[in-house]
């Protein structure tokens, strides 16, 4: 599997977790009281595999080789897609903040658990349809097949590191459960 098609397969669990995160937001906003466990686990997910992961692939390994390729970093699409992220973790940290709130009981906290999740789900959707559409292409292009595969080694180093083994198995166990629990 080339690079680009990992770091799209990676994007249907991403938005997979953005649909639960939809959901809960909905109930919220409704008035349901819902599990602030079951939002730190997401919390969790999008940090680790979203962030740290997913996107610690694309910043440190897929934009290199594309700028070593040609492309330039600044003022083009990886530029974009280096300011999205950066919004990303800024409805991230409140997000974080907010569901540490409504975890101790602040019903308020509601309200930002819903505007953040809100936001970060608007925020990458879109980014997740410039990339598959847009930039994972241009990669292709780009990027011959020896490349893809040197990427795509570099992706299962960056994977043990930073989330360790046997993570990303149970955060596809997360989806499952969530899934059926909420979407199902």
């Amino acid at each position: 599997m080339k690079a680009t098609e990992q770091l799209m397969a990676e994007h249907e669990g991403i938005l997979l977790m953005l649909r639960v995160l939809d959901k809960l937001s909905g109930q919220i906003e409704s008035g349901r009281k819902v599990d602030s466990k079951e939002l730190e686990k997401i919390l969790e997910f999008l940090r680790v595999f979203a962030d740290k992961c997913h996107h610690g692939k694309e910043e440190d390994v897929l934009f290199p080789a594309m700028e070593k390729a040609g492309m330039p970093r600044d003022g083009g699409p990886i530029a974009v897609m280096l300011a999205e992220h950066n919004q990303g973790r800024a409805f991230i940290r409140g997000l974080a903040e907010a569901i540490g709130e409504y975890g101790q009981g602040d019903a308020k906290a509601g309200a930002g658990v819903v505007e953040n999740g809100r936001g970060y789900i608007a925020l990458l959707t879109q980014h997740i349809n410039k990339e598959n559409n847009i930039l994972f292409p241009m990669a292709d292009r780009l990027l011959g097949e020896k490349k893809q595969d040197e990427l795509a080694e570099e992706f299962e180093r960056i994977e043990v590191e930073r989330i360790g083994l046997g993570k990303h198995e149970e955060f596809h166990g997360l989806l499952e459960r969530l899934e059926t629990a909420h979407l199902g």
